[in-house]
């Protein structure tokens, strides 16, 4: 029989930028009966998760939840909205831009491909894996498209594989810059309920997000917030769909029901995660997000303090939710990673794409606190060091001075 927790003595230390930790609260909700998804009961609930989410989002208008991973709402963005042949301009900031890029190939798109103007000397072959998407590069392609063939822009809010969280008002502004009508969706898989998100106010039209992030649920929910310029577009849409359909989706949730089975016990904790990040008394969204920046702070400055490099070059746009850590030439991420999990019982993320073998990423979102981090610092520091890795200082002495000088901006909340 397969052994699913093997973990010897304490708990594992799940440090990977997603999934996230689940916390006590958001277990005991999903650990409820399951009721019938046509009864009353059903509805009341899928009436307040709906509400919850549009806050999550900061929109008052239809969010989608599918029972699928990120990447189903990647599809359901795409599909809903566009034709065969469709041209779409997307920017490569690191591998999840990619996939979305291939994944927009395989359903018969043509997406263009912008890329970083400039150059890198810790990651030459991947330089623009380091900085975040460059807003006037879209606008200038977009002046250039005076015949409007392009018919939506497509950005990664917060990189999960690099720890870049790019200006997404800046990109709304280029394409209105440049007056251009195509749809602007972006991925906030990682960012949503870390960093602040604005979808209404920030002007986008389709924004793809996922549970098991900065809404510290299990993977198996994703999300399609929608503008009313996007269901405009989604009715004259020729891309084949049937469960992404966003139509039926729409008219059903007016009562708080889906049109299919919905994952009712993952819906248990996302009424409880929604009640826990929107607590005034804890701070609400706000507080959530000073949380996630005086984390990422902290461990920023214990890698500056072990003289390693940070994947995210740009301090203006370093992500609250994971710092990626570049070891120095020769020395293999993944084997002082895969050292630190079987010596200390911590998961780090591992380099993606262009960056595999080269770095590794560090999550500090959802379910974490100081003590979290200092622990999981401890597990990087002494690893590193058992690797062989020269390092100029003590990076966990670095984030406790950081921590004692910089106090929490609101009070602990129940677990």
């Amino acid at each position: 029989m397969l052994t699913l927790d093997f973990h010897p003595t304490g708990r594992h230390f799940l440090q990977i930028p997603g999934p996230s930790p689940v916390p006590d609260r958001i277990l005991r909700a999903m650990s409820l009966p399951t009721i019938d998804h046509r009864g009353p009961e059903f509805g009341a609930l899928g009436l307040k998760v709906l509400a919850g989410i549009q806050q999550i989002f900061q929109t008052k208008h239809p969010v989608m939840i599918y029972p699928a991973s990120g990447t189903g709402a990647w599809e359901a963005a795409l599909a809903n909205t566009m034709s065969p042949g469709d041209r779409v301009l997307m920017f490569e900031t690191g591998h999840f831009a990619t996939l979305w890029q291939k994944m927009a190939v395989r359903l018969g798109l043509q997406p263009e491909f912008l890329a970083y103007r400039g150059s890198d000397d810790v990651l030459p072959d991947a330089a623009g894996w380091r900085h975040g998407v460059q807003a006037d590069l879209i606008e200038e392609r977009l002046r250039a498209d005076t015949a409007h063939q392009i018919r939506a822009v497509c950005v990664v809010h917060n990189e999960t594989s690099t720890g870049v969280t790019s200006d997404i008002p800046a990109v709304r502004r280029a394409i209105d810059a440049a007056r251009h009508p195509a749809l602007l969706m972006v991925d906030t898989i990682s960012g949503l309920a870390c960093t602040d998100y604005r979808h209404d106010e920030w002007g986008v039209d389709v924004t793809v997000s996922g549970s098991q992030k900065g809404l510290m649920l299990p993977p198996g929910i994703s999300f399609n917030a929608l503008s009313p310029k996007a269901l405009a577009a989604s009715k004259a849409a020729k891309l084949p769909r049937s469960f992404w359909a966003w139509d039926e989706i729409v008219e059903t949730n007016k009562t708080g029901y889906w049109p299919y089975t919905p994952n009712t016990n993952l819906l248990y904790g996302l009424a409880e995660a929604c009640d826990m990040l929107l607590d005034a008394a804890t701070g609400g969204l706000p507080g959530v997000f000073a949380r996630h920046r005086r984390w990422g702070e902290a461990v920023r400055t214990a890698v500056r303090t072990w003289g390693l490099s940070i994947q995210c070059a740009d301090p203006a746009v370093y992500s609250p939710v994971l710092t990626g850590v570049v070891m120095p030439k020769g020395v293999d991420a993944d084997a002082v990673r895969r050292l630190i999990y079987e010596r200390f019982d911590l998961s780090l993320g591992t380099g993606l794409g262009k960056v595999k073998g080269k770095m590794f990423r560090i999550g500090h979102l959802g379910d974490c606190n100081d003590l979290t981090l200092m622990a999981t610092l401890a597990g990087c520091e002494m690893g590193l060091k058992l690797a062989g890795v020269q390092l100029a200082g003590s990076g966990v002495q670095a984030a406790m001075d950081h921590f004692s000088a910089n106090k929490p901006s609101g009070p602990l909340r129940a677990a």
